[in-house]
Order: C-alpha cells, then structure tokens, then sequence
C-alpha cells in the first residue's frame, strides 16, 4: 500500500517537469482515491474494504488499464515511461489496501516517522567512530521512544541531562521515557 505515493511522485515530477498530460491524469486519478479514503477514514474496517471494492477497485482497473495502453505509446526511454513502468511493476502491491480495510491507502504516516533517521544515514557515516555511531543510534531510539510515547523529546531530554548528574544509578530506568516513570509523572 506505501507505493502509491512513490508512484504519484514520479508521475508528479512528469507533469512538474513538463505537464506531460498523462501524469496530469494519473494524478487526477490518484487525488479522487485520495478522497474517497478521507470519506470512509471513520468508518469501521469492513465497511472501508466494502466501500473500496465498490468505488476504489473499478478507479484502480481503469487506471491500470490507461497505464497498460500508454506504455507502448511513449518513448521508452522518456521519464513517462519510467513513471509507468514503476507504477505497473508494483501494481499487485498497490492493490493490497482494498482487500483490507485495516490498510491505509499508503504509508506515509510511518515514512514521516522514521524521515528523520533516513535524513540522518549519511551524516551518522562520520560520526566519528564506531562507538560515536553506537551511542547516536541509542539516543535516537530514545528519542523516537518519547515521541511514541507522547513525550515530547527535546523536554524529555534537558530533563534528563538536569537531573542526570545527581540520580541514582539503581534508579536510572526510571528516567526512560515511558509513561508512568519518573519523568512522564512530574510533567
């Protein structure tokens, strides 16, 4: 179900780069998906993958169909082709979500969560050393555990730096970011 959006950003780089009228039609397509999620977003599970069936299924067919058709119509070595060859390749994946109404249409909620550990790979390459990289990678995952945990990190963190010094050893634990520890408690 995440590939939907990396197929709607490569026709959208197309249409960005040259209003090829097809990518405008696959967008115009993918939008009114979109809105039909934003209608049933409410809705038990069951009734998300009946509404899918009826209204998603046929929208997708019909998409897959045009994409089917267009790709021996244009150059095969022009970005369109590559959009829509990308988008076929991974169609029986973009067809998941209407099978199951637990699925979201994509992932994007999960890409924003771990953006910032993607952003970061390159940087973390000179971090210095092996254990510069080690102790990186633990303070992150300390940070993402705060904000899974509805903590805010950057609070989080200067608390712990604060009282760090003066805590018992015994009782470090309790300074994890977890609810019902020491700090989730005094906020």
């Amino acid at each position: 179900a995440g590939c939907l959006t990396h197929v709607r950003r490569k026709f959208f780089e197309q249409y960005k780069v040259n209003h090829h009228p097809l990518a405008k039609r696959v967008l115009d397509s993918l939008r009114e998906l979109y809105k039909l999620e934003r209608l049933i977003k409410t809705r038990s599970p069951k009734d998300r993958q009946r509404w899918r069936q009826r209204y998603a299924r046929p929208r997708l067919a019909a998409l897959q169909a045009l994409l089917s058709a267009q790709q021996h119509q244009v150059p095969s070595n022009s970005g369109i082709h590559k959009a829509i060859m990308h988008a076929l390749k991974r169609w029986p994946v973009l067809m998941t979500y209407l099978d199951d109404g637990r699925i979201p249409i994509d992932n994007n909620h999960v890409e924003n969560c771990i953006r910032p550990v993607a952003l970061g790979r390159k940087n973390w390459l000179f971090a210095g050393s092996l254990l510069a990289g080690q102790r990186m990678a633990g303070i992150m995952s300390l940070l993402q555990t705060a904000k899974l945990n509805g903590i805010e990190p950057f609070t989080w963190l200067h608390f712990v730096l604060t009282h760090l010094p003066t805590w018992k050893n015994s009782q470090l634990d309790q300074l994890l970011p977890l609810p019902g520890n020491t700090f989730s408690s005094s906020t």
